[in-house]
């Protein structure tokens, strides 16, 4: 069963849509907060409740020499003066439970990272904290065993938990988006779909002169946000970037920031459709 609860002023699982969006990873306090004022503009002219997300460590990086970000102390400052000049509502991932109480202590959303979807300890850590958790849906997770993940949370006493759709894992280096997952998963919880992990190619680009690292195809963004919206999600999930190809991390999937309002918009006119077409005789 879907329930309802609030972010901020923001209300998950009512019939809102909302988006969460930000960078990767947090590249550096200037970057951070230009990112967030930017998309802040956007949402604000649009009327489109608005979640940052930027995380203080990318624990899963394709290549040991990737840059991971701040670091935990850093990275939690950094969103703490996000979260208090902008007032803004913020979102970052944990992959540690011992890094649980210090993150909840700053944020409002808690997300379980997909590889550690079935991770039992930190899943119910992040609930124990009392924050929202997010759980993204592992690439390898069916959507109706995403359950199991939503009761770990409820079990722990957080009825605050909602799940990310970002694709599943088609052979080598491909992610495909089953539509069917997300009227699946929402049938017990809140449903975002995340649109710019969702087109990623995972672990695809590689030389001998850097990292190897994931491609991506961000031209089916706005297609595949404009679907999933038809098909009924909470909220849409972007990295959202004002300059992709120098990003430190996931550059090659993520939005370019000019290109976020057009997007939005379309989103919008989706929902609005989908609205009228509810209550036409």
């Amino acid at each position: 069963m879907t329930t309802s609860f609030q972010v901020g002023d923001i209300h998950i699982g009512s019939g809102d849509l909302f988006l969460i969006a930000g960078p990767c990873v947090i590249e550096s306090e200037e970057h951070a907060i230009r990112m967030a004022e930017i998309i802040k503009g956007v949402t604000k002219s649009l009327d489109f409740p608005f979640i940052f997300k930027a995380s203080y460590d990318k624990a899963n990086r394709t290549s040991i020499r990737s840059f991971r970000g701040p670091g935990l102390k850093e990275g939690l400052r950094i969103l703490k003066k996000i979260k208090n000049e902008l007032d803004l509502p913020v979102l970052t991932d944990v992959h540690e439970t011992a890094d649980v109480a210090k993150v909840a202590e700053v944020v409002d959303v808690l997300q379980v990272p997909a590889f550690l979807s079935r991770q039992t300890d930190l899943v119910v850590a992040a609930a124990l904290s009392g924050r929202v958790v997010n759980i993204k849906k592992g690439q390898f997770v069916a959507p109706w065993d995403m359950r199991h993940a939503v009761e770990k949370c409820r079990e722990a006493g957080n009825a605050q938990v909602f799940l990310t759709e970002r694709g599943a894992s088609f052979g080598y280096n491909n992610l495909v988006v089953d539509m069917r997952s997300l009227p699946i998963m929402r049938k017990f919880a809140p449903v975002v779909f995340d649109a710019t992990h969702s087109v990623q190619l995972p672990s695809s680009q590689a030389d001998d002169k850097g990292p190897a690292v994931s491609g991506g195809q961000p031209e089916f963004i706005p297609v595949l946000s404009r679907a999933a919206v038809a098909a009924g999600v909470d909220g849409v999930f972007m990295e959202v970037h004002d300059n992709p190809k120098e990003a430190k991390s996931d550059g090659a999937n993520a939005l370019e920031s000019t290109k976020l309002r057009g997007v939005l918009k379309e989103l919008l006119a989706v929902k609005k459709a989908l609205e009228l077409a509810h209550t036409a005789p």
